[in-house]
């Protein structure tokens, strides 16, 4: 088999390193990217530059912007008296795409994870109990992992005490799911988390 020329394989090995691309997809994105004309190349290249040198962290939520403030921070037709600790900023996006919260989110920056080396001074805690004052509900969306119920548990032990409603989404069984296919965990939440109709 013939080698690929160093700069194509180096573009394989970093497109591989991306989340969710293995080595057939890097291959093919490489490939891609060398027939493309040189102005998509250039604009590519352009974006990445861009985004690395433009986009920031909010100073108040830690989501990422161009600006001191992201946009959902600046905008004086939020809830700014609920917010919403995520686990990082595309879980913001999903839950903007449900257009059903309109108050404040706090990026944590992951969850507590002993075995990562992952602890809670690793994690903005400090900032969110900073952000505490004429604050009614604090909503947790992390993921309904171990990781993700210990972090939850250890957030609500601190912020209880503030006299600060604490609530997390709720857990069970998605929309349009058959319950032989859900998992015993799941259907556990599920019933434990009933609501009367």
């Amino acid at each position: 088999m013939q080698a690929l020329p160093s700069p194509l394989q180096q573009l394989i090995n970093s497109l591989a390193r991306l989340p969710g691309i293995g080595r057939k997809t890097a291959t093919r994105l490489a490939f891609h990217l060398l027939n493309s004309s040189d102005e998509e190349s250039k604009e590519l290249s352009e974006a990445i530059t861009r985004v690395k040198h433009e986009v920031r962290l909010c100073n108040n939520c830690f989501n990422f912007s161009e600006l001191e403030l992201c946009t959902i921070c600046n905008d004086k037709n939020r809830n700014a008296a609920v917010i919403c600790v995520v686990e990082d900023s595309q879980n913001i996006l999903m839950l903007e795409k449900t257009n059903e919260f309109r108050g404040l989110y706090h990026v944590l920056g992951g969850v507590i994870s002993p075995l990562d080396g992952i602890g809670p001074e690793e994690l903005r805690i400090k900032e969110l109990l900073g952000r505490l004052e004429n604050i009614d509900e604090i909503i947790l969306a992390l993921t309904p992992s171990t990781e993700g119920e210990a972090t939850s548990i250890y957030l609500a032990r601190l912020l209880k005490p503030q006299g600060v409603k604490v609530t997390r989404l709720a857990r069970g069984i998605p929309l349009g799911s058959s319950l032989e296919f859900v998992d015993e965990v799941t259907l556990g939440k599920a019933l434990q988390t009933r609501n009367e109709i």
